[in-house]
């Protein structure tokens, strides 16, 4: 089930594969996702700063996150999570352990965030393999939508 690479594809510029390194690298980190969802570890980075990395077309109104499994997916809003959401990747300078939802896990630490529309607690995805940007809403296999 481990994933050690990330894909942004979908209505971007330039679809490209994340690695640990590749996202460590990226600016605006967050180093201790703990500051903004205590109880939470690891360091972590922006959907926006993935999104424009890759060139998110202004098209596109919907994210849609696929966990590694093959099984499980959401589809959020664009609008509402571009700049609450976060990609954690890592703890103690290695990927996010697997018992914490890694190699990769997509979280919106504000819960606020998670009562609006369509984004809800469930939109925190654990194993995450890849992230597409659509027009329109994507697949969503969370019970409240499938």
């Amino acid at each position: 089930m481990e994933t050690t690479t990330l894909r942004i594809e979908g209505e971007v510029a330039t679809p490209r594969q994340f690695s640990f390194a590749d996202l460590a690298a990226l600016p605006h980190q967050i180093p201790d996702i703990g500051v903004l969802a205590p109880g939470r570890q690891g360091c972590a980075v922006r959907l926006r700063t993935l999104l424009d990395e890759t060139g998110v077309s202004e098209r596109a109104t919907h994210v849609t996150l696929y966990a590694d499994d093959g099984n499980y997916s959401a589809s959020v809003p664009l609008a509402e999570v571009i700049d609450h959401a976060v990609i954690i990747y890592g703890l103690d300078h290695q990927p996010l352990p697997v018992e914490q939802g890694g190699p990769i896990r997509f979280l919106i630490p504000d819960v606020t965030v998670c009562g609006i529309g369509e984004v809800d607690a469930c939109a925190n995805v654990k194993f995450l393999s890849s992230i597409e940007a659509r027009v329109g809403r994507g697949p969503d296999s969370r019970p409240a939508y499938a």
